[in-house]
C-alpha cells in the first residue's frame, strides 16, 4: 500500500525508476516525512515548492529561478550574485554541504549557474561560477565535485599574481553525463552529450559526444 503509493508520487514526479519491494515500509515513511519537512521549508523560505534542507544558506533569491521539484540538501550555500539568472531545471538535485559562488571578488562580478532538468550532484560540490558554468540535461555526479571557472593571470613576473586579474572562459556540460566523485573541471571545459568522467579526473579542454574521460590530466580513454 505504502510503496504503492509511493511510486505513485515517484512518477508524478517524473522519476521513472521501479521502487525496490524489499525496501521495509518503514523506510518509505521516514522519506516521506523528510521530503514533507523540507518541501514547508521551501514555502516557509523561498515561497515556491522547492525542497530545502536545513541551515542552507541562500542569497540574492530574486536572481534565481526553480524549476520543478528541486531539492537542495543540508548545509548549502548558494550565491545569487551574478550577471545572469542562476537556473536550477526541474528535479534537481544539490547534494549536502555544496557551495555555489558567483562572485567571490569586487572586482568581478560573476556570470552565473545553469542547470539542466534531471540532474544531480553529491555532497560537498563546488560550483565555482564566477567565469559561467553550464550544465546539461540528465547529469550525474558523485560527491567532491569542482567546478573552476576562471584562471588567475600570472605571465607578468614584475607583479605580484593576485594582482594580475583572472581570465574566464567558463565551463560547458553536455546531456546524459555521468561523472565521478572528486573530479574537477577547470576554466574553458566543454564535455559533449552521453559521457562519462572517471572518478578523480581533471579536465581541461574539449572533448566530444560519446566518450570516456579520465586520468590527470584528462584525455579519452575510449568511446562510447
Amino acid at each position: 500500500m505504502i510503496q504503492t503509493l509511493f511510486q505513485k508520487l515517484l512518477n508524478k514526479a517524473g522519476k521513472n525508476y521501479t521502487i525496490d519491494p524489499e525496501i521495509p515500509s518503514g523506510l518509505f515513511i521516514k522519506n516521506l516525512t523528510k521530503r514533507l519537512i523540507m518541501m514547508f521549508r521551501g514555502y516557509f523560505f523561498l515561497y515556491q515548492k522547492v525542497f530545502l534542507g536545513k541551515n542552507c544558506n541562500i542569497s540574492n533569491k530574486p536572481n534565481i529561478l526553480f524549476g520543478k521539484n528541486v531539492t537542495i540538501e543540508n548545509n548549502v550555500t548558494i550565491d545569487g550574485y551574478a550577471k545572469n539568472k542562476l537556473i536550477f531545471g526541474d528535479n534537481v538535485k544539490i547534494g549536502a554541504y555544496s557551495l555555489v559562488t558567483c562572485t567571490s571578488h569586487l572586482s568581478k562580478y560573476g556570470e552565473g549557474l545553469t542547470i539542466g532538468n534531471n540532474s544531480a550532484f553529491g555532497r560537498f560540490t563546488e560550483f565555482g561560477a564566477a567565469g559561467g558554468i553550464e550544465i546539461g540535461n540528465d547529469v550525474i555526479a558523485g560527491s567532491y565535485i569542482s567546478f573552476h571557472s576562471e584562471n588567475h593571470n600570472f605571465s607578468d613576473t614584475s607583479k605580484l599574481i593576485r594582482e594580475q586579474g583572472v581570465t574566464s572562459k567558463g565551463i560547458k556540460i553536455g546531456n546524459n553525463v555521468w561523472v565521478g566523485a572528486k573530479v574537477t573541471f577547470l576554466d574553458g571545459s566543454k564535455v559533449g552529450d552521453n559521457c562519462v568522467v572517471a572518478a578523480g579526473a581533471v579536465v581541461n579542454g574539449e572533448f566530444p559526444n560519446n566518450v570516456v574521460i579520465g586520468g590527470i590530466p584528462g584525455k579519452i580513454l575510449k568511446e562510447i
